[in-house]
């Protein structure tokens, strides 16, 4: 093992390698573009292939057809150009092929600005393009996370057979950590006999997503939620922190989950049960995490990059037993430690010491 000082982006990009991605199809938008240019340089030493399409539709397509013969394919972009992967991401999931996508979210609506944002999580999470489906989606926190998720990306697609989108922000996109380059075990797998074969090979079904009478449409349909239904039972993860014997507790992932943390250190010092949930898995969302605490804790705090989206899926998993609130900054703003900690004694009207 080695641990070196890598860009967040870096980290995605060098796990894709370690996790044997062969191919990448991309297009250039900050703050995600050190992936496809990381990858340009290294993907080829490690026998794989990028080419830059024309655009992102380009790209998405290119990633289904590479993904139909069974290899490991991957793209990247940001908030714009994610936009513009939708339908492609739409077609992935209805005929079930594994794909890794990267989201380094940046500020919008529109061109918006670099900054960093989580203003796409209502589009990473609840499916983005057109029908009912979903992405598995993770939301690492830091350069760590970054390339171990990556690196378990490829390991959750090709077990469910589902796009997986790893959910990062141009602040851990830009920001430099040290990264232990760890291997990953390989997980047992099921076999890819659903691969299309070329001329030599035929596949067991077509790889394609019309449904020809409205009841293969149902059926299908209730394949694809049967399938969700197991994720979700399966697969919802999430870090607590300081939360077995919290009153009050603020919920937050990516970068607002490692400021979130410093905040509940500073409420502890003060005397106050402060905890943190911070969401691992955005889809499926953790409700688990909050069966044990919405019957206990005072309030919920959330805090997020955007105008409040996340805090919906918080007040469904806690039923509304609990008063949930949000703090945000947006534009490509973040949160400080005092403003979190200032709101959370606001709106729950807790006392706060100077700190020495």
């Amino acid at each position: 093992m080695s641990k070196q000082l890598m860009k967040g982006n870096e980290a995605i990009a060098e796990a894709a390698i370690r996790a044997g991605c062969k191919l990448f199809f991309g297009y250039p938008i900050t703050p995600s573009t050190e992936i496809v240019e990381y990858l340009a340089k290294h993907l080829p030493k490690a026998g794989g292939t990028v080419l830059q399409g024309e655009d992102e539709i380009a790209s998405i397509n290119m990633c289904y057809g590479a993904a139909a013969t069974g290899t490991r394919v991957m793209t990247a972009s940001s908030s714009p150009g994610f936009s513009l992967k939708q339908e492609g991401l739409s077609y992935l999931a209805a005929v079930e092929l594994p794909v890794v996508v990267v989201n380094v979210n940046r500020a919008g609506p529109g061109l918006g600005g670099l900054g960093p944002s989580q203003a796409d999580y209502f589009q990473c999470t609840k499916g983005g393009g057109h029908g009912d489906y979903r992405l598995i989606v993770l939301a690492p926190s830091k350069g760590q996370e970054l390339y171990d998720f990556t690196m378990e990306a490829f390991d959750l697609a090709d077990k469910y057979r589902n796009p997986v989108l790893i959910m990062a922000d141009g602040f851990l996109g830009q920001m430099m950590e040290p990264v232990e380059l760890k291997e990953r075990p390989r997980q047992p797998l099921p076999p890819k006999d659903w691969a299309v074969g070329g001329c030599r090979g035929r596949a067991k079904r077509k790889i394609a997503s019309y449904s020809l009478t409205n009841e293969i449409g149902e059926a299908n349909c209730l394949h694809w939620q049967a399938k969700y239904e197991q994720i979700r039972a399966l697969e919802q993860r999430w870090e607590a922190f300081y939360a077995d014997d919290a009153e009050y507790l603020l919920v937050g992932y990516g970068t607002c989950g490692r400021i979130a943390k410093s905040v509940v250190q500073s409420a502890r010092r003060q005397g106050l049960k402060v905890g943190l949930i911070r969401p691992i898995t955005l889809w499926p969302f953790p409700e688990k995490a909050f069966i044990r605490v919405k019957d206990r804790v005072k309030g919920i705090l959330t805090v997020e990059l955007n105008a409040g989206q996340m805090i919906e899926d918080i007040k469904l998993a806690v039923e509304c037993r609990v008063p949930v609130h949000l703090y945000n900054r947006q534009g490509g703003m973040l949160p400080t430690e005092h403003e979190i900690l200032t709101h959370l004694a606001k709106v729950f009207q807790l006392s706060l010491a100077e700190e020495g």
